[in-house]
């Protein structure tokens, strides 16, 4: 078997092993091989030949991967604890030793307070800790 056909079967296995298990550095390989394959095919190099053409298509596939990722959006972090309640106003309900309740919304949480606070004052949620709010008093 000709060897730019080699290069092209491994190719288009490691495309297939690619769509079977998840991830996508088999995708950039498999490219790779495709794309040694041809040039075999058209040019019949040395192997040294096609080693540096295989390397040289690989880097470029990576440096594409790597330019693709850094331009995708940050995920949506929908239906987390913390999604939305940084920087909401709420009001500290009842407070003990123990912690705090605050009104924030249509819901009660309990929270841990920086600082000073006590029931009536206006706090503002400063963070997230499992479902517990980190608050601070709101200075006026």
């Amino acid at each position: 078997m000709d060897d730019g056909l080699i290069w092209i079967l491994v190719g288009l296995v490691l495309l297939m092993a690619e769509i079977v298990v998840p991830g996508v550095f088999l995708l950039w390989i498999g490219l790779a091989a495709l794309g040694t394959g041809l040039v075999t095919v058209l040019f019949a190099p040395g192997f040294a030949t096609k080693v540096v053409v295989f390397l040289v298509l690989l880097a470029v596939g990576i440096g594409a991967a790597l330019t693709l990722r850094r331009r995708q959006k940050p995920p949506v972090r929908v239906n987390t604890p913390d999604a939305g309640l940084v920087g909401r106003m709420g009001t500290v309900t009842e407070r003990s030793p123990a912690g705090a309740r605050v009104h924030l919304g249509d819901s009660d949480w309990s929270a841990r307070v920086s600082g000073e606070a006590e029931v009536g004052d206006t706090v503002r949620v400063d963070g997230v800790d499992g479902t517990t709010l980190v608050v601070s008093r709101v200075r006026r």
